[in-house]
């Protein structure tokens, strides 16, 4: 049995979510810096690791054309930190959905991660890269329910 592509449906459908909750979200909540990290940002941080852990390894990551130093770092201030429009996260996500399509097919999924902090192999880095995807997506979309009662639909395979 070939679990890439039930690998490649699952990052798809989870993307696919975070996707909802980003076209959904309204503009005061995007930038709403009364959480410590505004919506936009935390979606640009599952966006940016998503891209970063499909990669075969550290030092083998090329950032996205409009990365911002540190932005994917939580918790953090940067100075003279831009916000990212819905737009641009949507275009980055899209970028991410074909890094997915390339990368996944070619993992030897037996190899180490290739990230020296994440001691097990390529098939458990894919697990591992989908569940922050969904933790930080379900994170969003509670923050979606209670401005408002947005939902986002669930999505089984991608």
């Amino acid at each position: 049995m070939n679990p890439k592509p039930a690998i490649q449906s699952q990052y798809k459908a989870a993307l696919a979510m975070l996707r909802q909750a980003i076209e959904k979200c309204p503009e005061a909540l995007w930038v709403d810096d009364s959480y410590q990290n505004p919506f936009w940002r935390v979606a640009y941080h599952v966006l940016i690791y998503t891209h970063f852990y499909l990669g075969p390894k550290e030092e083998d990551f090329v950032p996205w054309e409009k990365h911002q130093k540190d932005l994917q770092l939580l918790g953090q201030d940067i100075p003279g930190a831009r916000a990212y429009s819905q737009a641009e996260v949507l275009d980055y996500l899209a970028f991410v959905l074909d890094e997915v399509d390339t990368q996944v097919p070619a993992l030897d999924l037996a190899a180490e991660s290739g990230f020296h902090w994440l001691p097990f192999n390529k098939l458990g880095l894919q697990f591992y890269n989908i569940r922050h995807v969904q933790q930080h997506t379900g994170e969003l979309c509670e923050r979606l329910g209670a401005h408002g009662e947005v939902e986002v639909e669930w999505v089984g395979m991608g």
